[in-house]
């Protein structure tokens, strides 16, 4: 294994202060690296706040700023921070309004979101679950939350800074997450730093279907195939799981996971792009790189949300984060 670390035991807590620092115009660290949150709080907004285990970034702490997250709890590598942080991070940005959290729908996260909330006040959740690659895992019952949080997050976070209230907001979250579908594919494994080898064996011609984001297996390994035909399987999921509703103008996100450069990203775009506008889908909003990862990984999701005129707007209005800048 070759990484840039000093302890395995101090990688996420060196990463964080060289991560705030670098962006400190946006955000500060919350005692004990409990949290990160935004500088400047909005009084009377909704709190947003997110959180999971460390190793996708820049999910979570890089979508924090005006326009998305108020406060992101970092876990420790592929572990679900605990309920202590997510309620010291509510208590931080809550400045009236009420608190939603975020969540990837797997096990841990859920569970202790869950506990969370039910010792806070003014707390309310939205669950993410747009993977189709598979109904259950060794991470989570029923599917997982992938790149699509990234989506529910952006248009939350609008819409929060806008001034929608706590119940329209987690209305709208379950709504957008329910146009929302991804699938990816990994080329070659992870390696997590405490472990220091790879998490999972890939032969050089192999790719595994529908993995999840800790590098968990997905709907099957098989051999490497062209761009376009990866592009065309991922599709015909995502379009078979909406039916109906994949017609009409849609958001194409594109993510990759770590170790696969923009070049091959931009191509698996064109791929995808292709396939849903032969096949009804009007693409009107794009997000193209790496924002969703898996440490080191190579491999790519392909995300389609459908659109409305309410969530279009949301979507161009402006963000100010470190990993999403527009129109600011």
């Amino acid at each position: 294994m070759k990484k840039f670390l000093n302890s395995v035991d101090t990688v996420l807590t060196e990463s964080l202060d060289g991560f705030v620092a670098a962006h400190a115009d946006i955000i500060v660290l919350g005692d004990a690296h409990k949290f990160v949150r935004r500088r400047t709080l909005k009084p009377g907004k909704v709190a947003l706040i997110s959180g999971g285990g460390s190793g996708h970034e820049p999910l979570h702490g890089g979508l924090v700023g005006h326009g998305m997250l108020d406060a992101a709890c970092p876990g420790q590598v592929f572990t679900s921070p605990t309920p202590d942080q997510m309620m010291a991070a509510a208590e931080a940005v809550n400045t009236g309004a009420g608190c939603l959290f975020i969540v990837k729908n797997y096990e841990g996260d859920v569970m202790n979101f869950d506990m969370a909330a039910e010792m806070s006040e003014g707390v309310m959740q939205v669950v993410t679950n747009d993977d189709v690659a598979v109904e259950n895992s060794s991470y989570a019952t029923g599917r997982r939350g992938v790149a699509g949080t990234l989506v529910v997050e952006k248009i939350l976070g609008a819409a929060a800074e806008q001034g929608m209230a706590l119940k329209p907001l987690k209305a709208l979250g379950e709504r957008v997450n329910g146009a929302t579908r991804s699938m990816g594919v990994a080329l070659t494994s992870c390696t997590v730093p405490a472990a220091g080898r790879p998490t999972f064996d890939i032969g050089d011609g192999e790719m595994e279907f529908g993995v999840g984001i800790h590098g968990e297996p997905g709907r099957r390994r098989d051999t490497l195939k062209s761009a376009d035909a990866i592009a065309e399987e991922i599709c015909a999921a995502i379009s078979g799981d909406l039916g109906d509703r994949a017609k009409g103008p849609a958001l194409l996100f594109v993510n990759g996971f770590g170790g696969t450069p923009l070049m091959e990203l931009y191509l698996m775009y064109n791929s995808a792009r292709k396939i849903f506008e032969q096949n009804g889908v009007t693409v009107a909003r794009s997000l193209v790189g790496s924002y969703v990862t898996s440490l080191d990984m190579a491999g790519c999701s392909i995300t389609l949300t459908m659109l409305d005129d309410e969530t279009t707007a949301l979507w161009n209005a402006p963000v100010h984060t470190a990993a999403l800048r527009r129109g600011m």
